[in-house]
């Protein structure tokens, strides 16, 4: 094999761990830099974490590698290439002390912008210097900063007046600079997620965000090279059309060297650096060579073949753009290189053994179910501390408490917390525990490291450091789009057709306009938005305006929902009058129990079973529902409230809607529970009938603890000795006549519900009081687990994918929006991928057959599922992790959201590809969507955001089958309030008739102008999102703290916006006081109470008297004389009318 350098050492004895700290020595003695080159980013990420434990203070970057393949048709992922440019110039700078920078082999098998051209691109911006506007602008667009609304990635820019924020790559934040004419007054880091100042700064540094630099000189550079290498260039070759005219185009970056005048390697930006990598690395890169190189064939056929299906591709030669072997051996030749060898080798001249050696693995005892894993742990650990200090790595501080309890039980002692290699007592017989992501532990002269996964298995972690966005960014996010269809409370449905700006009593007034059947328009001014709702479907009849039909339904709809909030509130009472066995285990056996589960749980998974063990040993019988999205950890939770009932003696029944599920759970259960003494059957059609028979006659009598399996389980011939928890999952998939059957079993024993219909947070709350209710709302796994693409529909590209995925061992999912998409798909399939067996499923399938395609695909029988979108819900197949979409545009949201989720269950990368149709151009809202499930990723919302589209199907099903009929006719939004308002209302004991006074909200004409001016928020999404959030503030805190974020966001409050703030302070006083409209002008102010009537008539009458001929009633109005001057007077005075009334109205004292 060809060896990069005659100056090679090769380390043996250096397993993963113990690497980072010859590092970390190495660094400290040398005084010298080191490159180190992982084989992949998992092991770059390793080796960061391993550093930080043993050299904490030490300067580490990151060198990213793309994370697309080559050749390919979209860009690398802003983040990484921000990334990978933030490194770039923290290199061209120079740093004072040695460092490390950590990259793969992909990152330095690909050249990149030489330092010449990171140095000259970057822009340093001052506090108190003067800045040109017009310069940073163009720097900006040429670097690769996108102008967008709000900034929220790496990369984006936004500039409003004197106001700038920009998100350079690599900070740690975006920053807001405040320009005072050409000077920069002040210069601040914001939360991307509130948009809120963080910290003051008095320098910032600018880097371009993308290795392609779109200047004049780059842009004929590329155009010559090009026609140079592909003859003129035709009209049907968009890549080329959109750079002369100097525009950005979707994965331009694969043709760099064509506007560069020449690249280097990432070695070259560190010259004097010591290089240290991975074994095999030769090999490994050679393999990449030979794909690149197929992967430029491909490219190749694709173009002589004139199959015009997808848009023209003309692929840069690899040697251009990629290191050959040869060329990668010349830049190494003289570079002084160590390699790591995890096992030891015979010593030599070039070859070291560093003595450390692959630690123990308990994977043996963990398969013995005769052995008890923790006596076998700690006895190896009293073993070890006899000759050496030992040190014990957990994945998180929970991990960590949990072990150092379980060791306590085996009686071990002596052991203490540590933060990092320094704190470590180095002494022979210590024990130390700590948090540090090693995957396997390792042992050399005096140290012993045991890493939690070898003992307890693999563990997949979900990094917690990604916040989640706040409801304010949702609810702009959410905000209206022009055409969708919305329900006003008082008028029905009709469809929203943008924001106009009115004249009202002479000042401009921002309103909604909506339109009606028989092209009727309505007029809603801003700060009365909350009567809006989103409709929730597609499509739906428009109501007439001021037709009674709408009323009627509405009331009609109103006594319905009474009644089921009767019913469920009955249902609560009689719960509670009962009583129940107590269920509880000893925490020895359930901390053993629950150190097997692996992974890391989140905070709601936490909650949901904490809440779970409470009910269970509460003497109540327990009914509580958990939702959570498909793979979020509902089935742990599941799996820990059978134990504490197994546990007890009592039996554990476990019904899903499908024998596919219910294989599912009889897996994970019978896994989970080796080695604990409780037996799991299941009853399924998967079971052989003289099988069943035993099963059933061992649940007769008690000699099985977990039984698993579909609607068999209600079957009248099915007995139980003691059940004592029942669980149910997808209880809204099951037949009303099941749901009776399933009462009789609940009678009074502990009912756990699983359902993954994602419920809005508000239902949550009514619905509390009537089935205690857990939502897991965070994935365990983080979602950046899934990478996603959108693009055009790209034979090379989907081949590459399904067959990537094919050759790694795992399935892949073709969705398509409608079955007649599905004989086009199958034909590419069996054109493009004919090695790979595929399987057609679709909605309209016999159940039956359904079924049995599905489990073939599940057991891996074929390779690609093709499928509509009943691959929404339930499925979880581990080794499915990638799925291409086909024409993603027709998909909504949320359905798109759920499709995605169907891959990314396990350790393995997933990959989502939604494609759209070649050259044709999307819809605004389609493009909208698919640019927001690209950055999903870093929303880390998504639970939320499926709850938030409001194309969500039967997600009332939580009461019954007869929800979704209701739902259908008020739209989503308005019957969940109205269902929230009944609960509530029950609860108070104040259900009044039938005239039930609903929602309104206080119209109020004060002649003074009402909006937020497009000059200070020019964006109309954010400006409706804005107007969203207003319309649910009434506090005067927090109005206050509003109008704070504008400041911080958009710069000084406008006289508009601060009238705008003061209408709606005066509009929450009125809607205390009862008064439906108010209107003022000079003299004085009209008001009108709702239904006409004031809720404290006394009060009233002594206010008249009190005002001593200024206030006097006229036509059930209030009629009220002033004498207001000007716009600040009368909005004063008007607010003192509303809070006088106010008060008066819940009948207390002025404060």
């Amino acid at each position: 094999m060809n060896s990069f350098s005659k100056n090679i050492i090769n380390l043996s004895g250096s397993p993963d761990g113990f690497d980072a700290k010859i590092l970390s020595n190495f660094i400290n003695d040398q005084q010298k830099s080191i490159i180190f080159v992982a084989r992949d980013d998992k092991r770059l990420d390793l080796m960061r974490k391993s550093l930080w434990f043993f050299s904490p203070n030490t300067i580490v970057l990151d060198f990213p590698a793309w994370d697309c393949l080559p050749y390919d048709r979209v860009s690398p992922n802003a983040d990484v290439a921000s990334a990978r440019m933030a490194t770039l110039a923290a290199l061209a700078s120079g740093f004072d002390t040695p460092m490390i920078l950590l990259t793969t082999l992909a990152a330095i098998s690909q050249y990149i912008p030489n330092r010449q051209t990171v140095s000259n691109n970057s822009f340093v911006a001052t506090v108190g210097r003067n800045i040109n506007l017009i310069e940073l602008r163009t720097y900006f667009t040429k670097m690769g900063f996108v102008q967008s609304p709000t900034v929220t990635e790496p990369g984006d820019y936004a500039i409003r007046g004197g106001i700038i924020d920009v998100f350079p790559p690599g900070e740690s934040g975006p920053v807001r600079m405040d320009l005072f004419g050409d000077e920069l007054e002040s210069a601040r880091r914001f939360d991307p997620i509130s948009q809120r100042t963080v910290e003051s700064l008095e320098r910032i540094e600018f880097a371009p965000v993308t290795e392609v630099i779109l200047d004049d000189y780059a842009i004929s550079r590329f155009r010559s090279n090009y026609r140079k290498e592909f003859g003129s260039a035709g009209l049907d070759d968009p890549l080329y059309e959109a750079i002369s005219v100097g525009r950005k185009h979707q994965g331009y970056e694969h043709w760099a060297p064509y506007f560069h005048e020449d690249m280097e390697t990432i070695f070259d930006h560190l010259p004097e650096a010591v290089i240290f990598m991975d074994e095999n690395i030769e090999s490994v890169h050679k393999n990449r060579w030979d794909g690149i190189n197929d992967q430029y064939s491909a490219r190749l056929d694709g173009l002589n073949s004139k199959n015009r299906l997808e848009t023209i591709y003309k692929p840069i030669k690899p040697d251009e753009f990629y290191i050959s072997p040869n060329a990668l051996f010349e830049v190494l030749s003289d570079r002084e290189i160590r390699r790591f060898i995890v096992l030891p080798q015979p010593t030599g001249p070039n070859s070291l053994d560093m003595r450390a050696r692959i630690g123990r693995n308990f994977a043996p005892e963990r398969q013995n179910e005769e052995i008890a894993l923790f006596e076998e742990f700690a006895k190896h650990i009293t073993d070890k501390r006899k000759s050496t200090s030992v040190v014990i790595a957990s994945f998180s501080l929970g991990a960590r408490e949990r072990l150092f309890g379980l060791l306590e039980d085996q009686g071990l002692s002596g052991m203490i917390n540590i933060k990092t290699w320094k704190d470590i007592n180095q002494e022979i017989g210590s024990i130390s525990l700590v948090v540090w992501h090693l995957e396997h532990g390792f042992e050399s002269p005096g140290l012993t490291v045991i890493s939690e996964q070898d003992v307890l298995g693999d563990f997949i972690i979900r990094k917690s450091n990604k916040k989640k966005r706040a409801k304010n960014f949702l609810t702009e996010a959410s905000s209206l789009s022009l055409d969708d269809l919305v329900v006003h409370v008082d008028h029905g449905v009709g469809i929203y057709r943008g924001l106009e700006t009115v004249k009202a009593a002479g000042a401009p007034h921002d309103c909604l306009l909506l339109e009606y059947a028989n092209n009727d328009r309505l007029y809603l001014p801003v700060e009365n938005i909350e009567l809006l709702s989103r409709y929730g479907h597609e499509t739906g009849l428009l109501d007439r305006l001021g037709g009674s039909a709408w009323q009627a339904k509405k009331a009609k709809l109103k006594e319905r929902i009474r009644e089921m909030a009767n019913k469920l509130l009955r249902i609560a009472a009689e719960r509670s009058l009962r009583k129940s066995e107590i269920l509880e285990v000893s925490p020895d056996k359930w901390n053993a129990f629950c150190a097997r589960f692996p992974y890391v749980e989140t905070d709601d998974q936490m909650n949901a079973i904490e809440d779970v063990v409470t009910d269970m040993s509460s003497g109540k019988p327990m009914d509580r529902l958990v939702c959570g999205d498909v793979g979020f950890g509902k089935t742990e939770v599941a799996l820990r409230a059978a134990f504490i009932a197994a546990n007890a003696g009592t039996q554990v029944a476990i019904i899903a809607p499908t024998t596919l599920l219910a294989r599912q759970h009889f897996k994970s259960f019978e896994e989970r529970f080796r080695g604990t003494n409780i037996r799991v059957n299941q009853l399924s059609r998967f079971v052989t009938s003289s099988q069943m028979k035993k099963n059933r006659e061992a649940l007769r009598e008690g000699a099985v603890e977990i039984t698993i399996g579909t609607h068999a389980l209600l079957a009248k011939e099915i007995k139980f000795a003691n059940l004592g928890l029942l669980i149910i999952d997808e209880e809204q998939k099951f037949g009303v006549g099941h749901k009776e059957r399933l009462k009789q079993l609940k009678s009074d024993i502990h009912v756990l519900t699983l359902t993954a219909t994602p419920i809005p947070r508000t239902l949550q709350l009514s619905l509390s009081g009537v089935r205690e209710l857990s939502v897991i709302g965070t994935p365990p796994i983080d979602r950046l687990a899934i990478r996603t693409y959108v693009s055009e529909f790209d034979t090379v590209t989907l081949r590459e994918a399904l067959l990537r995925e094919h050759y790694r061992g795992g399935q892949s999912f073709f969705v398509v929006p409608r079955i007649s998409d599905l004989p086009e798909i199958e034909a590419f399939i069996e054109e493009q991928v004919p090695e790979i067996k595929h399987v057609v499923a679709h909605g309209q399938m016999p159940a039956g057959e359904l079924d049995e395609r599905m489990n073939a695909f599940y057991d891996g029988k074929f390779g690609i599922l093709v499928a509509t979108t009943i691959v929404e819900s339930g499925l979880d197949i581990p080794t499915a992790n990638t799925i291409i979409i086909h024409r993603a545009d027709m998909f909504g949201l949320s359905q798109l959201y759920q499709i995605r989720g169907r891959v990314g269950r396990s350790k393995t990368r997933a990959y989502a590809y939604l494609t759209t149709k070649p050259r044709q151009k999307l819809t605004p809202s389609a493009t909208k969507r698919l640019r927001v499930l690209g950055s999903l990723d870093s929303l880390g919302a998504g639970f939320m955001l499926a709850s938030q589209d409001l194309d969500i199907r039967g997600a009332g099903n939580i009461l019954g089958e007869e929800q979704s009929g209701n739902i259908r006719e008020v739209g989503y939004e308005l019957y969940q309030e109205m269902l929230e308002d009944a609960i509530a209302k029950i609860k108070s004991g104040q259900m009044e008739g039938l005239t039930d006074e609903g929602s309104w909200s206080p119209q109020i004409n004060l002649g003074v102008p009402v909006l937020i001016p497009e000059v200070y928020v020019p964006d109309l999404d954010v400006r409706l999102g804005l107007y969203r959030r207003l319309s649910s503030l009434s506090k005067k805190i927090e109005l206050e703290a509003f109008a704070a974020e504008l400041i911080d966001r958009f710069g000084k409050l406008p006289n508009e916006v601060d009238m705008l703030l003061k209408v709606v302070r005066i509009k929450g006083m009125c809607y205390a006081a009862g008064i439906s409209k108010f209107d003022s002008g000079p003299k004085g102010a009209v008001i009108q109470f709702h239904q006409d009537k004031f809720i404290n008539p006394v009060g009233l009458a002594q206010y008249l008297l009190d005002s001593r001929g200024t206030a006097k009633v006229k036509d059930n109005k209030l009629i009220v004389l002033r004498d207001w001057i000007n716009s600040d007077k009368k909005i004063k005075g008007a607010y003192v009318i509303a809070r006088e009334l106010a008060v008066m109205a819940k009948n207390l004292k002025p404060n």
